[in-house]
């Protein structure tokens, strides 16, 4: 599979609030506080509009539910969704993400190629899960 970098992101997160014993098994939602994206061909902010509806399976697989607002340094707004899985480690806090990112963002703006992108996310949380840091790849 040939990729490209598209930006690194680090997010800032808000405590989680945690709903145990959920049918899909522990529901954990964080909000995203901020944080900044900078990539070859855009770079930004991650607006404080977003979070991860986030769960742990009773079989142990983290599952992700990602919704995001990235504002672009020339003020274009892009809409980022993805879905993924989590290696959970000690404590059930994950360990490595990976994610399928998609885009919306307006389709006769700068930005409009991002309409047709399929991306891939590899990332981590960062310390005390107060961050979490993406490289986001387009696939070609």
């Amino acid at each position: 599979m040939e990729t490209e970098l598209l930006f690194e992101m680090e997010g800032e997160l808000s405590a989680p609030i945690t709903i145990p014993n959920t049918p899909e098994g522990t529901r954990v939602i964080v909000h995203v506080t901020g944080g900044a994206f900078k990539g070859p061909r855009l770079k930004g902010e991650v607006l404080s509009s977003g979070g991860d509806w986030f769960a742990v399976r009773p079989d142990g697989v983290g599952v992700l539910d990602v919704r995001l607002l990235l504002k672009t340094d020339d003020g274009e707004n892009i809409y980022m969704t993805y879905s993924g899985r989590a290696t959970m480690g000690a404590g059930g806090i994950p360990s490595a993400l990976r994610t399928a990112p998609t885009f919306s963002t307006s389709t006769t703006g700068k930005y409009a190629w991002l309409n047709g992108v399929q991306a891939v996310g590899v990332g981590a949380p960062g310390d005390q899960m107060t961050s979490v840091r993406y490289k986001v790849y387009q696939v070609k």
